[in-house]
């Protein structure tokens, strides 16, 4: 889970050194500013987020609630679970019917929390309660957003799209005289780091990788339909739209088999299917961000300076945009007043950094009107979970248009064929369950190279027919051949 909340959702929040995700405390409910509204008489919204809570979160939300009292007429009592807590937690609010207003959503579970009820449909109050929000998130990301043409939740506006970055450590790029923008396939980057493997010898892996990710973006030309099962999907560029056998096309089976080269030649650490703790001071990245992405990558990993190309993308999908959600509770009380503090959010800077980098003069200072300057480190984390990045400061060292480059990024970005499909899943329950499990079993072997597919993939596609994976492909291509796209 920490490798993919690095590598996937790090890369999406790059640059940032900030995070909101806490618990909040109710004793916060009544602030400064706020001397003449009775508490009881503003509501105070439970809003869940995902990461790790900064020691002064009690002060920043306190500070806030003091902005958006008087303003919206809305508090609010952050809660979080760490990314290693964070599905176990959410799925026992979900099922136990525990209270809350707004929660962070990702794709893989924001459908499946839709199909059980417990997110709110909001497509007409959306409009009619945050018309500058709707109107803000362009109309291709809410429609990443929809299940069966609904709305259920608020997109984080942001690297909505996907790009698929290379990253090598600057003193390796200067030392082998690497050409980073001849950087385009597999069959490149073999070459550079068979390089560096033999002038740095047996004891440097050039590729260091973790069980849980693999290598990233490795099947990454096909959309999952936020299924949250790779074995299963569409190219993005497939107008026919056909639902595949993911492992058995033939691009995935020529990157699996350069995975397994790589490992073979000891250019990929040994230990990669079976380790679990993340591995800083890599050589090589692979990760989804935009550009000046790489200063949050450097600080994350202890190298001085990495060097970038993307390889993949930009495309929008269901996956790139349900990444990060915001939904509000279908019991939730205050939905419209959960929509006005969704739309402050988007809409308003002083807001948007506070909840970003942490209190004024204490975690961050302003630089100018539009730049700051982190003073600790202790926002750090899922900033990407809480609006948009495109009404915020950026921080100092970054680009001062990075805002307008990762704009431009998803304005260039490509649709998949299948965006705004989302696939109702209950008639395949029990056939994605045996799936998954049986993906489980291989794919740390399998995406890390340690395995050799050409033996280990029919093993696993005969496990997976035998657990269901025909009925899959053949109830979502039928749901796809019965669905309207534009």
């Amino acid at each position: 889970m920490k490798m993919r909340r690095i590598v996937s959702l790090l890369c999406t929040m790059a640059l940032l050194v900030a995070t909101f995700a806490g618990c909040g405390s109710s004793s916060t409910s009544a602030q400064a500013g706020d001397t003449q509204t009775a508490s009881k008489d503003i509501p105070t919204l439970t809003w869940w987020l995902i990461g790790n809570p900064p020691p002064d979160l009690d002060q920043v939300v306190a500070k806030i609630n003091e902005y958006t009292a008087p303003k919206i007429g809305v508090k609010v009592d952050i809660k979080m679970a760490s990314w290693g807590e964070w599905n176990q937690k959410v799925n026992q609010i979900v099922n136990t019917g525990e209270k809350f207003d707004i929660m962070f959503g990702d794709y893989t579970y924001y459908g499946k929390f839709v199909q059980k009820g417990a997110f709110a449909d909001i497509t007409d109050l959306v409009q009619k309660e945050a018309p500058d929000l709707y109107k803000f998130i362009p109309e291709k990301v809410w429609e990443g957003t929809k299940v069966d043409g609904k709305i259920y939740s608020v997109p984080t506006y942001k690297d909505s799209s996907m790009t698929q970055y290379w990253c090598i450590d600057d003193t390796y790029v200067q030392k082998y005289n690497i050409d980073m923008s001849s950087l385009k396939t597999m069959d490149d980057l073999d070459k550079v780091v068979t390089k560096i493997k033999q002038g740095e010898g047996k004891s440097t892996y050039p590729i260091l990788l973790e069980q849980n990710e693999g290598f990233p973006a490795l099947l990454g030309n096909y959309d999952d339909l936020a299924l949250c099962f790779q074995p299963v999907g569409v190219r993005f560029d497939d107008k026919s739209r056909k639902v595949v056998s993911v492992l058995e096309q033939p691009d995935s089976m020529a990157n699996l088999k350069m995975l397994h080269k790589w490992y073979q030649e000891g250019i990929i650490n040994p230990d990669a299917p079976t380790t679990k703790d993340y591995q800083k001071g890599k050589i090589f990245m692979s990760a989804q961000g935009f550009p000046g992405a790489e200063l949050s990558w450097q600080a994350e990993m202890g190298v001085a300076k990495y060097d970038t190309v993307p390889v993949l993308g930009p495309v929008y999908s269901d996956s790139t945009i349900q990444g990060s959600v915001n939904g509000i509770s279908s019991n939730s009380e205050h939905k419209a007043e959960a929509l006005k503090l969704l739309q402050l959010v988007n809409t308003d800077q002083k807001l948007r950094d506070m909840l970003a980098y942490g209190l004024e003069g204490t975690d961050f200072k302003y630089v100018s009107d539009k730049v700051v300057k982190p003073l600790t480190d202790a926002w750090g984390g899922g900033n990407y979970a809480v609006g948009t990045f495109f009404n915020m400061a950026t921080q100092e060292g970054a680009p001062e248009n990075q805002w307008e480059l990762v704009k431009k990024q998803n304005e260039e970005a490509v649709s998949s064929t299948c965006l705004g499909f989302t696939p109702d899943t209950k008639n395949i329950t029990n056939e994605l369950t045996n799936c998954e499990a049986v993906w489980d079993k291989y794919r740390y072997e399998l995406k890390t190279g340690a395995s050799d597919p050409e033996v280990m993939v029919p093993k696993i596609i005969t496990e997976l027919k035998a657990a269901g994976m025909d009925k899959i492909i053949s109830e979502i291509q039928s749901q796809i051949d019965n669905t309207k796209f534009d």
